[in-house]
């Protein structure tokens, strides 16, 4: 057991000197091997709202709280964060500096993948019930190890379309049969409500913008609406709705902020008909009108969503 937890610590100090050793120059670095990003911060920041892709997010050095709804999840160098479908939640970094930078990496999700490997594996099937979409987990050796090896890959790039695809599988089949891989396996499994709920949210995704009757996506998702609402709620701890709101208003501040689009011009881009109402929707979610809420963002240094 000793040898053990002296391994996954040597492991743990490998993961720390990879992505600092890649981050040197750079707040945020998008590897060679897709889905793989590496992050470092030199300080704390404020809270920052954005959407939790379906991901998998571990911590080199530091710490750091991610909140969705009323409930607060802090993981650090010995546990990961997993995100078994895309969630909005507001998030801090709790500990950097410039002598001890904050230090992390995530790795997204590929629920095809995932769905093959239950198939493959003979895994259990996980009780069709409603869990978390969020869940701290503590880390383990071979996944340490596995990202280890995958991170190394981009020293021999000609290795990646071959190799990557590989330890990426790995990667998934450690979180599936893992301490918290019922809740993915829900959500890569047809048929339980998990997997109805992200067929919702890929299509909130893809069509934020238009109107939305709850009833309709409820059929598409082959629910009740008495029990898409329920299921809805419990995974993303809001409303198809405010869901749906969410998305626009992120969309609109982006469009602002990247693309210089005027207040009015965001609002009707994401589905808006009254530029009033987007205003005061844009208020009472990032506590700022739009014009000096995109102000202040510009003055102030990017915050990383790792």
């Amino acid at each position: 057991m000793e040898t053990k937890a002296s391994e996954l610590s040597l492991a743990l100090e490998g993961l720390k000197s990879r992505v600092d050793q890649w981050t040197k120059h750079t707040s945020h670095l998008a590897t060679a091997i897709s889905g793989l990003d590496l992050y470092r911060e030199e300080r704390r920041n404020e809270p920052h709202r954005y959407t939790r892709e379906s991901a998998v997010c571990l911590i080199a050095q530091g710490s750091k709280r991610v909140v969705m709804g009323s409930e607060a999840f802090l993981y650090d160098e010995s546990h990961y964060l997993l995100a078994s479908m895309d969630v909005p939640v507001v998030a801090q970094i709790l500990e950097a500096s410039p002598e001890r930078p904050y230090l992390s990496l995530t790795l997204m999700l590929d629920l095809r993948i995932l769905s093959e490997l239950i198939v493959c594996g003979d895994l259990p099937p996980a009780r069709p019930k409603v869990t978390k979409s969020l869940l701290v987990c503590k880390h383990s050796l071979p996944l340490i190890q596995a990202f280890l090896r995958l991170i190394d890959l981009q020293n021999e790039p000609e290795s990646i379309p071959i190799l990557a695809p590989l330890i990426k599988k790995e990667i998934f089949f450690r979180l599936l049969t893992g301490e918290m891989g019922a809740p993915l396996r829900l959500v890569a499994s047809s048929g339980t409500p998990s997997a109805q709920i992200g067929l919702a949210i890929e299509w909130l995704k893809k069509n934020y913008n238009q109107p939305l009757r709850v009833d309709d996506l409820a059929s598409y998702s082959q629910m009740s609406t008495t029990a898409f609402h329920k299921h809805f709620r419990q995974l993303t701890a809001m409303s198809p709705l405010q869901y749906q709101k969410w998305l626009r208003l992120q969309e609109a501040r982006r469009l602002m902020l990247a693309d210089h689009f005027d207040a009015a011009q965001a609002a009707y881009q994401v589905g808006y008909e009254s530029p009033s109402q987007f205003s005061r929707e844009y208020r009472r979610l990032f506590e700022t009108p739009p014009s000096q809420d995109i102000k202040i963002l510009r003055q102030a240094p990017v915050s990383n969503p790792a």
